[in-house]
């Protein structure tokens, strides 16, 4: 299993969380950090299901 680098940033609208070491951008927002959280690993999950073996940067 990889592990998966989240960054969430906190902006006035709400709350932004990115990956770092996909080879695709994949975002996820929320007013809260909770939602960013549960958004952004959705996300997550549906790229590594759709791209497979090309998700993670070699």
């Amino acid at each position: 299993m990889k592990h998966i680098k989240i960054i969430v940033e906190k902006h006035p609208e709400g709350y932004v969380a990115y990956v770092l070491g996909l080879n695709d951008v994949v975002v996820g927002e929320g007013y809260t950090y909770e939602e960013a959280m549960e958004d952004v690993k959705s996300a997550i999950k549906y790229h590594i299901e759709t791209f497979q073996n090309d998700t993670f940067l070699t």
